[in-house]
């Protein structure tokens, strides 16, 4: 890996530009889609073909892609039956004829900037990925930007691997929409027909290129709080159906690929989750609460015989385990042990740190 505390950005060439494929993924977002579709439109690097992929919206969403189509050149329309945003995304991969291709979702917008410094570093690091942060909209007002102004730059698996290490501080995401993609890169590869799309999808792609350019500045908003996201879906029959199957099959991916240390970091942030559902759930009147808590018992008794390889990883917190440890000796104990945690220990710590 090599870093760049501060990143120059070359300037790009003004012949044989090559275009970028932007595709949108549209379904009743009506309030935030002209908001968006602008924020592409008035990129500083305007070589591009937007793809809006309506996906059967029925707010007029509709209605406003067809007129968008009709007042800029590099606006093409797909309208199609609901079908999913994996099917949305999978039709702009079709019809994308750009050298380059990234997603975005018709609610969030980008910084003027975005695909000028994402393109700049690319070509300049001759990588066949870049990504960037993103910064978290709220709808109240407030945002969240831990952005600095340093570039990583990965060679082969090692984007992989940042990746899966879920760090913070390198925010590289499941999601689709912070990264610009050489088309070649793509290939034949297609988002799965499930939920959650995404978390099988990039890792699958980012076992792919041969080298990454990573920057730490947030050019993408993505907007929190809307109520028919799946991000701020809380506790669904979904996260049982499509999301923890994606994790496990995630793991067996990179078991297929020959990175067992890769599928133990992946394991690791599996259980992880597993347990803070528990915990969630637990303290949750969710009505189908004693079902999804048999489910998650079941999903963590599965890997037992796992844990102690998969605990001793480098990057995994000794803490975790010995929760896990608890619950498995009494589930009765461990609730028991994560409510004097919630209700007492943490509000007492959030006290003595107000008086300091």
């Amino acid at each position: 890996m090599k870093e760049y505390a501060k990143y120059e950005y070359k300037k790009l060439p003004e012949v044989n530009r090559p275009v970028i494929s932007v595709c949108v993924a549209v379904y009743n977002s009506r309030e935030y889609l002209p908001g968006s579709i602008d924020s592409i439109l008035s990129q500083t690097y305007d070589n591009l073909e937007v793809i809006l992929v309506d996906d059967g919206s029925t707010d007029g969403s509709e209605l406003i892609c067809d007129e968008y189509g009709r007042k800029d050149a590099r606006v093409r329309v797909i309208h199609k039956s609901n079908g999913g945003l994996y099917t949305t995304r999978n039709a702009g991969i079709e019809a994308a004829t750009g050298d380059y291709i990234c997603f975005m979702d018709g609610d969030d917008y980008l910084d003027p900037d975005a695909y000028e410094h994402m393109l700049s570093a690319l070509i300049a690091e001759n990588a066949d990925l870049s990504v960037v942060r993103y910064r978290l909209i709220y709808e109240n007002g407030e945002t969240s930007d831990k952005s600095t102004d340093r570039v990583l730059v990965f060679d082969g698996a090692e984007v992989l691997e940042q990746f899966l290490l879920e760090d913070e501080a390198v925010l590289i995401q499941n999601c689709a929409w912070n990264k610009l993609y050489k088309r070649s890169m793509i290939k034949d590869l297609r988002f799965p027909d499930r939920w959650y799309e995404d978390m099988l999808y990039t890792p699958k792609l980012l076992s792919r290129p041969v080298k990454s350019v990573y920057i730490d500045k947030a050019h993408h908003n993505y907007v929190c709080d809307r109520s028919s996201s799946i991000m701020n879906m809380g506790i669904n029959k979904r996260i049982f159906t499509d999301l923890i199957p994606n994790l496990y099959d995630r793991t067996a991916y990179l078991e297929s690929i020959g990175r067992h240390d890769l599928a133990l970091i992946s394991d690791y942030h599996l259980y992880k989750k597993l347990m803070g559902y528990v915990t969630e759930i637990s303290a949750s009147a969710d009505p189908d609460r004693k079902r999804y808590l048999s489910k998650l018992d079941e999903y963590v008794r599965f890997g037992r015989d796992k844990f102690d390889e998969i605990f001793a990883i480098r990057c995994a917190n000794p803490n975790e385990y010995r929760k896990i440890k608890i619950y498995l000796r009494s589930p009765r104990i461990y609730d028991l042990a994560m409510k004097i945690n919630r209700d007492v220990r943490l509000p007492a710590i959030y006290r003595h740190m107000k008086k300091e």
